[in-house]
């Protein structure tokens, strides 16, 4: 007990293998990783009462009597049951009113767990019960109850009994005992319990129980002895009644991360005593100050991260571009002229690049905003300037899409390369040897240019397009491919709200396009009922009139074949991760299957509105030579309805389309809603986007769509996104696939909490940039670094 630590394994602490696989299930492995498994809310205080004051429906606790007990099997099913009755004697008289007997019942199919809880119990035992009061049989019963057995003042003078007049057949064990007393089982019974997400493989109970056990290991305790607890909880450690020595251990192994001249002024909680009152809270009032504690905490390590990371870049060397001629020379002869907003953000990358140290900047752009061309007029400053460019994306269509239409626009006056991991081999080493031999030139990549083979001497501006794909750590990959720390421009379409991006993109700074470019029209987003037989049937007749015209459509499913097993997705790389039930408001009633590619290509094939009509597919899993094929027929016109999944949502650019279909659109994030609608619209011409749902009138599901319809502005959708799905779905946490720092921070309500975490990390780092004097702190912000390697990650 005395080794145990935050980062002790719970495999080396719990003997029960199965809760050990459960919890390892729900991403806990550790001590520490126990402790920041926040339950996400408390239960109400539980009423004490008489059983005569009994309220059916409300639960209650009380004190009583252990008359007798007794093991049965099930006739009826498979299983045992155990009965106890029981009676209130004191707690009558002690509230004036008539006693009264009831029976507690439990059942399971394993006897031995029936006999385990029939070993706690025999007559005369004292227990504190808590659950919800029924009848049976006109007799009042509690099933499956809380109990908490009381030590008697005096020990048993039998062994406890299995059944009426029936000895144990084996010597039963010395009983352990939950409470020393009455008051104690009921301040625990009564008090707000903590609930966690959980799973068909450990309950919350199960959960608690757990952290209960880690938190008196860290404090030295006997996790398994009585647990008295004491009403005030104002004195740290109370919460475990845990003597001098046990609140200082427990301190000492659950050290402060926040100075404590922050936690002062902020009047927030120790760390330890912030982690007793999340997982043992004596009030609701206590729970929601120890959350308040603990998300500042994460907002805090969030700035000192960034800003420390931003510092970090203001100190190194980068190559200085300087000649903007190559550049003006390009932006002369662009068929068209650039929005305000495009020359403002080109002149500020043009200074930053003009200076000695890397400029770190995020341009976030809506869809069709003219990214692209803010982005290869800063590459053209780099060559222009003798130095290497990279771009890279994050899928070979896109790629080999930025690398067609860049050769063009530069007209051969700089060399542009393109490198992939499905080029072959020869082709492959050209273009790394191009690179290694720090010729000025522009090089468009997928992740090849994070691997070790791509060095680029020379290198002084990385471009990132759809940030939310890579995470930092690739964007720190690209720092060591140089001399030098090149210059790093990320670039997103996905709408971050101002408040995420000062929580994500903290270290960078910000750049907005609201502008789209000349010759764009407004698309019109309609919401159509799939049950509606006739909308359904105009709206494939109206895709049918613009294929007429010489124009292409999009058909989106969220499957790439049917499973009629289950309703998730199936594992593929371009599905989506779709909302719960929780997110859309949405009873748990089994839902009709996902769409999926397969189905609803046969299905259009034998449509009136596509005869003659020549269908094409595109999905993740077909290779790059097939994806090449299958975009240049949808071009082309050879095939102009493509049936795809969401592996068209980034950086597919087909002038010619402007009609898109979402099928089960009301199981997507907005923001990607937001995404995929922006694949059409891109040549001038009217565009049109419907929206297929079977989400049910009031609910939240329909409300998102309502938001998607009615508006075009992708910060507006974002934050509304957030609102109605919370910061974890739509930034990271739970689509990232990895470990996030980040648990209880919310970018949207703790937007002012943000605000000033930032401004005293400020302070902080100002006198100590190294934080040098704050040992905890800056273990906890290497920590946050490495577990955020993805600070965006949103379908």
């Amino acid at each position: 007990m005395t080794n145990t630590t935050v980062d002790t394994p719970l495999a080396a602490l719990l003997t029960n293998k199965r809760r050990v696989s459960a919890l390892k299930a729900l991403g806990v492995l550790t001590v520490a990783d126990a402790l920041t498994y926040y339950p996400f809310r408390v239960t109400d205080p539980v009423p004490v009462r008489a059983l005569a004051e009994v309220r059916f429906g409300e639960k209650m606790a009380c004190a009583v009597a252990v008359r007798a007990l007794r093991v049965t099997p099930m006739n009826a099913r498979r299983g045992y049951r155990l009965e106890v009755l029981v009676d209130d004697v004191p707690t009558a008289a002690a509230r004036a009113v008539q006693p009264r007997t009831a029976a507690l019942v439990f059942f399971s199919h394993r006897k031995s767990y029936v006999d385990w809880m029939a070993s706690r119990l025999r007559a005369g035992l004292q227990l504190v019960i808590s659950g919800d009061p029924s009848t049976f049989n006109d007799r009042l019963q509690f099933t499956h109850p809380d109990i908490l057995t009381v030590a008697p003042a005096e020990p048993p003078a039998a062994e406890p009994q299995l059944a009426f007049g029936e000895p144990a057949v084996q010597p039963q064990p010395r009983l352990r005992y939950d409470v020393d007393s009455v008051a104690q089982g009921l301040a625990r019974a009564t008090r707000p319990r903590p609930v966690y997400h959980a799973n068909s493989r450990i309950s919350s109970e199960h959960i608690h129980e757990t952290i209960d056990q880690v938190l008196r290991l860290l404090a030295g305790e006997d996790p398994f002895a009585a647990s008295p607890v004491i009403a005030d909880s104002a004195q740290f450690g109370e919460q475990f009644a845990l003597g001098e020595a046990a609140r200082a251990r427990l301190a000492e192994q659950i050290p402060d991360v926040l100075p404590e001249p922050v936690r002062t002024a902020k009047h927030l909680m120790h760390r330890a005593q912030a982690f007793c009152a999340i997982h043992e809270p004596q009030s609701v009032a206590d729970f929601k100050r120890a959350i308040e504690t603990m998300r500042y905490e994460e907002a805090f390590v969030c700035q000192c991260a960034l800003l420390m990371a931003r510092g970090r870049a203001a100190t190194s060397n980068a190559y200085a571009c300087a000649d903007v001629q190559l550049r003006d020379g390009y932006i002369e002869r662009l068929p068209f002229a650039l929005t305000n907003g495009q020359r403002e953000v080109i002149d500020a990358i043009g200074t930053d690049m003009g200076r000695a140290h890397p400029m770190q900047r995020l341009l976030q752009g809506e869809v069709g905003s003219g990214k692209t061309v803010v982005a290869v007029a800063a590459m053209l400053q780099a060559v222009g300037s003798g130095h290497q460019a990279v771009l890279v994306a994050p899928t070979q269509v896109l790629a080999e899409q930025h690398f067609h239409s860049i050769s063009a626009s530069v007209g051969g006056r700089v060399p542009v390369h393109l490198l992939t991991g499905g080029m072959k081999l020869a082709a492959r080493r050209k273009v790394l040897a191009v690179a290694a031999s720090g010729e000025p030139c522009i090089v468009v990549a997928t992740h090849a240019a994070f691997s070790k083979s791509f060095q680029a001497p020379n290198l002084a501006l990385a471009v990132i397009d759809e940030q939310h794909r890579f995470g930092v750590e690739q964007r720190e990959a690209l720092r060591a491919k140089s001399e030098r720390d090149p210059h790093l421009l990320v670039m997103t379409a996905t709408p971050i709200p101002r408040t995420a991006a000062m929580t994500w993109f903290g270290d960078l700074d910000i750049s907005w396009l609201t502008e789209l470019p000349g010759g764009r029209k407004p698309i019109r987003t309609f919401v159509i009922p799939e049950a509606d037989a006739h909308m359904m049937a105009d709206m494939f007749w109206h895709i049918r009139r613009r294929i007429d015209e010489g124009e292409r459509a999009y058909i989106i499913c969220p499957r790439i074949e049917p499973d009629e097993a289950g309703d998730e997705p199936a594992g593929e790389p371009d599905t989506p991760e779709l909302l719960d039930d929780a997110a859309l408001g949405e009873s748990a009633e089994p839902r009709p299957p996902l769409h999926a590619v397969v189905e609803i290509a046969e299905r259009l094939q034998s449509l009136p509105q596509f005869r003659g009509v020549r269908l094409c597919t595109l999905t993740g899993r077909d290779d790059d030579a097939a994806k090449a094929r299958i975009m240049a027929d949808f071009e082309s016109g050879a095939t102009p309805v493509m049936v795809a999944t969401t592996v068209v949502e980034v950086g597919v650019d087909v002038p010619q389309a402007s009609c898109i279909t979402i099928f089960d659109a009301d199981r997507y994030g907005l923001s990607q809603l937001h995404q995929l609608r922006g694949r059409v619209g891109r040549g001038g011409t009217d565009s049109w986007a419907f929206l297929v749902s079977r989400a049910e009138p009031g609910t939240v599901a329909q409300e998102r769509l309502e938001v998607i319809a009615g508006s075009l502005d992708g910060a507006e959708i974002a934050s509304r996104d957030l609102e109605l799905r919370g910061a974890g779905d739509v930034l990271g946490d739970a689509q990232s696939g990895g470990k996030s720092s980040l648990k209880l921070l919310r970018v949207v309500q703790d937007a002012r909490m943000i605000a000033d975490a930032r401004a005293s990390a400020q302070e902080l780092l100002a006198h100590d940039p190294d934080l040098a004097g704050h040992v905890q702190l800056a273990g906890a912000v290497l920590d946050f670094t490495r577990g955020n390697e993805q600070y965006l990650t949103s379908n």
